[in-house]
């Protein structure tokens, strides 16, 4: 079993999530917070409910993450004036700072992950990925 693709790639994964979980967490957050900035920063201001359905997640979870955020300055929370029940999130300057942050945390993590790779096959292996990610 574990010279199979699935195994390899979960013990590897479960190595990778602690490693950046233990990174980001220095900066106050978790990956799923992380997560949540780069969905806003993807994209302009979002509602809690749309960023639940984009996230595929439980509404509850981004309203916990969002004020956590909110907590950091990361985030800003607004009623939609069209809709009073609609919260909005947008990302704010501190928050683009930390998602920045957080995205150099993990690209040191990936050159540590492939220091064994050329840059071929480090190109390669984001290639692979990218195809096993869009099939599934």
């Amino acid at each position: 079993m574990p010279a199979t693709v699935a195994y390899r790639l979960g013990t590897l994964g479960a190595q990778a999530a602690d490693r950046f979980a233990a990174r980001v967490e220095e900066h106050g957050v978790k990956p799923k917070h992380v997560g949540l900035m780069a969905a806003l920063d993807a994209g302009e201001s979002a509602s809690q409910l749309e960023l639940a359905t984009r996230l595929g997640v439980a509404p509850s979870l981004i309203v916990a993450l969002a004020d956590h955020l909110e907590r950091l300055g990361a985030v800003d929370r607004a009623r939609d004036p069209g809709d009073r029940r609609r919260q909005v999130l947008s990302l704010t300057d501190r928050g683009r700072e930390l998602l920045a942050t957080c995205a150099a945390a993990a690209h040191a993590l990936d050159d540590e992950l492939t220091a064994a790779l050329s840059p071929a096959d480090r190109a390669e292996l984001t290639r692979l990925l990218g195809l096993l990610a869009a099939g599934g």
